[in-house]
């Protein structure tokens, strides 16, 4: 049996070794500062704590605001999600954004889209305020 052993591992190091000689790519590595998404997390993490309520739908407004990204897709509907657990000023704040952006949205190449995506600010900045009148944190 002594015989055979060397032939199986030889075996099983040449088996393991692909037609390409490059190294299997790994993943990369999410940029410093991103946030995994909602998806991606572990099944047994626990959602974050909106404590007091609206923190999180004003941190991802702040966020938007300082990355210029309100506009940018899926950016307001997590603001909205956000939103979700935050008290009524804030959170009707985040249902005007809504409201303004759709209409950006739909304004998109049409003459009136410049007005619309200023709406867009304006909206920002009324509910920036809502967070800030709520103490809770709008920047940085």
């Amino acid at each position: 049996m002594l015989r055979f052993v060397p032939l199986t591992v030889a075996f099983l190091l040449v088996a393991g070794c692909g037609g390409s000689s490059e190294p299997p790519a790994r993943p990369e590595p999410a940029p410093p500062g991103s946030a995994a998404s909602p998806s991606s997390a572990a099944p047994s993490s626990e959602p974050p704590v909106d404590d007091p309520p609206g923190t999180l739908a004003c941190a991802a407004l702040a966020r938007a605001i300082a990355e210029s990204s309100l506009m940018n897709a899926g950016v307001v509907d997590g603001i909205v999600r956000a939103a979700a657990t935050a008290d009524a000023p804030v959170a009707d704040a985040a249902d005007r954004l809504a409201t303004a952006h759709a209409s950006a949205v739909t304004a998109a190449g049409a003459e009136s889209e410049p007005d619309a995506v200023a709406a867009v600010g304006a909206a920002a900045s009324d509910m920036a305020s809502v967070c800030s009148d709520s103490g809770l944190q709008t920047v940085g």
